[in-house]
């Protein structure tokens, strides 16, 4: 066989190949995601936006799960955000746009470089995978935005300093990590200097009290937020703090106080934790403007 003659058949393999792994299934929807900051440090929030712009012709029989997977230059998968949308795939009409919004928090993971957003539509419990429109990523996964991971020290380091119980990971995945405050936790961070905002990311145990926690958040002795902790799910508050409030000290202190605490030792049978659980804070961010 000639060279030429082996070239044109190695090629003809390849196509033949490559046919197989193309999807022919017709998209249900065409996804996009937008960030509000394309250049993240490590440890910080992002708001990301999701859109799924349904087909015409779509129709869902159940509610699928968003996937979502943030990649590193090599593809490998550092983090996640997969998420049931809140309105229900099962509840999707032809030609409809769904339209939403999560801020997460860039974990603190061992690399810094560019990053890709990819993502798509699954059945719990299952290999099923929904075909989107956009460019694939493999496995009907599909990649819709990219952004810059930069180190931590681009942040405003904060340090955890008084009344707060020691550190914890999930036993189910490391990378979710969360401190309990105790009736007055504080938190020290050199002085911006201009408007800033706070990010709280906290959840409780609303069950063991007869009435909602009250947490007051103070600045220099100043309220600058009140809220009350009624759900268990873990929820974010943004609390916009001008440079006035922080005043002209180098260094300033947020304090996070709750009315309430409950001890598990005294409120769980068979529970030996003695400690004083007020929040449990999974995160806290100082965003300057």
């Amino acid at each position: 066989m000639s060279v030429r003659l082996l070239v044109v058949v190695l090629l003809a393999v390849a196509i033949a190949g490559c046919g197989k792994n193309v999807d022919s299934a017709p998209p249900v929807a065409t996804p996009t995601v937008t960030l509000n900051h394309t250049r993240v440090p490590l440890g910080s929030p992002v708001d990301v936006t999701y859109k799924f712009q349904v087909a015409p012709s779509a129709t869902f029989a159940k509610d699928y799960r968003v996937m979502v997977h943030f990649l590193d230059a090599d593809d490998e998968l550092m983090w996640t955000d997969d998420h049931n949308p809140p309105v229900a795939t099962s509840t999707w009409k032809p030609g409809q746009t769904v339209e939403y919004t999560r801020t997460v928090f860039v974990p603190f993971y061992p690399y810094v470089g560019d990053a890709t957003v990819s993502i798509g539509l699954y059945a719990p419990g299952t290999d099923e995978r929904l075909p989107l429109a956009g460019e694939g990523a493999g496995q009907r996964g599909y990649r819709v935005a990219r952004l810059r991971i930069q180190p931590q020290t681009d942040n405003i380091f904060l340090a955890y300093v008084e009344g707060w119980n020691g550190p914890e990971t999930a036993a189910d995945n490391q990378a979710v990590e969360w401190q309990w405050t105790k009736k007055d936790a504080s938190i020290r961070f050199r002085n911006p200097k201009r408007d800033a905002t706070f990010y709280l990311h906290y959840d409780g145990q609303p069950a063991m009290f007869d009435s909602p926690q009250s947490v007051n958040v103070y600045v220099r002795d100043g309220v600058v937020d009140t809220f009350q902790v009624t759900g268990l799910d873990p929820l974010i508050r943004r609390v916009s703090i001008k440079a006035a409030q922080f005043g002209e000290d180098e260094m300033v202190t947020i304090r996070i106080a709750v009315d309430k605490t409950f001890v598990p030792a005294l409120a769980k049978a068979g529970s030996k934790d003695i400690r004083e659980l007020g929040i449990r804070v999974f995160h806290a961010f100082v965003e300057p403007q």
